[in-house]
């Protein structure tokens, strides 16, 4: 078995393959604009594992391997500190590191998603994308008509719309911005039903242990498509987690903890490392099921007095994701909290 390191970059691929005994059997400079000799350097190799860091952009680079490969391993770039704090930082030395690990077997894994998990994911966070869009578009709408004092709470609406826009008395410069943004928020209102729709027709062919996922967090309060959609594609198989802990540290939902010379330990803000995308979708959810479940209200409330409106909604939608854990990992529907 052969070991190979890959330090991948846009323009540049360093791979270093090493034997069993760790001995440095071949060096290589690769280019990503030409995959076709990826594969027969790689091929060439013989029965090999390899591993890349899990940055930006590694989709393509795994998808290509995978047929030859015995294993592609992706390593957690954060916890890879042997490379991030080296004094001498080179791609081929990297790449050695990289291929050492592997060969003896230490290199801290970062999540593999499936290839469906790829797409769910891409689908899920390309909605997400134009909603912002379409909210930004929105706000630059509402800005351009306040100058004008004609703003209403209910522009969007089947009641106000264009109709009320051509009725305003408007100077040439706004009433030429407004059509523009109009046009394009329209538009992309459009795309964000054919995604929808895509999305919808995604999860009409998920396997039997993703349906049957979908519909089982779907019976917790506060879980609409959206949110639903977002879990599963970010969370994947739950039982990949440890613990309800290592689920909530995945969504950058845990605290930073502070503590210096014997003092007692200090939580700080929460660190925001591991997924956006499921961290937006549970604080959303955690505000629907405060402001319609009593018991989570009372919960939100409580630590409200102590900490404040940001640390409750967050500590609730903490609690609420341990939750969505539990009823994944256990496949039982939700039950309300316990008075």
């Amino acid at each position: 078995m052969n070991y190979v390191g890959v330090d991948l970059h846009k323009k540049l691929i360093t791979a270093c393959v090493m034997d069993a005994n760790r001995k440095i059997v071949r060096e290589a400079k690769l280019y990503p604009s030409e995959p076709h000799r990826i594969v027969e350097f790689f091929e060439a190799v013989g029965e090999y594992k390899v591993v890349l860091e899990a940055t930006a952009s590694y989709y393509w680079f795994v998808e290509l391997l995978e047929p030859t490969a015995a294993e592609v391993v992706l390593a957690n770039p954060a916890k890879m500190r042997v490379i991030a704090e080296s004094t001498k930082k080179t791609d081929k030395l990297d790449a050695r590191v990289l291929a050492e690990f592997l060969a003896r077997d230490m290199v801290p894994r970062a999540h593999m998603p499936t290839p469906r998990q790829r797409q769910h994911r891409a689908l899920v966070r390309h909605r997400k994308y134009l909603r912002e869009r379409a909210t930004s578009v929105k706000c630059k709408i509402r800005h351009v008509l306040a100058d004008s004092n004609a703003d209403r709470r209910d522009l969007f609406s089947a009641e106000a719309g264009k109709a009320y826009l051509k009725g305003l008395k408007l100077n040439e410069v706004d009433r030429f911005r407004l059509a523009d943004l109009w046009k394009e928020w329209e538009t992309i209102e459009a795309r964000l039903k054919k995604t929808a729709a895509k999305i919808k027709a995604f999860a009409k062919k998920a396997p039997r242990a993703e349906a049957e996922a979908r519909e089982l967090i779907k019976t917790a309060p506060g879980v609409g498509v959206v949110t639903a959609e977002a879990v599963l594609c970010e969370l994947g198989d739950v039982r990949r987690f440890r613990n309800a802990k290592a689920v909530c540290a995945y969504a950058g939902l845990v605290p930073v903890v502070r503590q210096t010379g014997g003092k007692k330990a200090r939580d700080g803000r929460i660190t925001k490392q591991g997924s956006g995308l499921l961290r937006w979708a549970l604080v959303e959810a955690a505000w629907r099921l405060v402001a319609s479940v009593p018991r989570w209200r009372s919960t939100y409330d409580r630590i409200k007095k102590r900490n404040g409106v940001k640390r409750a909604i967050v500590a609730v939608a903490r609690k609420f994701l341990c939750v969505l854990y539990a009823m994944l990992r256990d496949s039982k529907p939700y039950r309300p909290l316990a008075a």
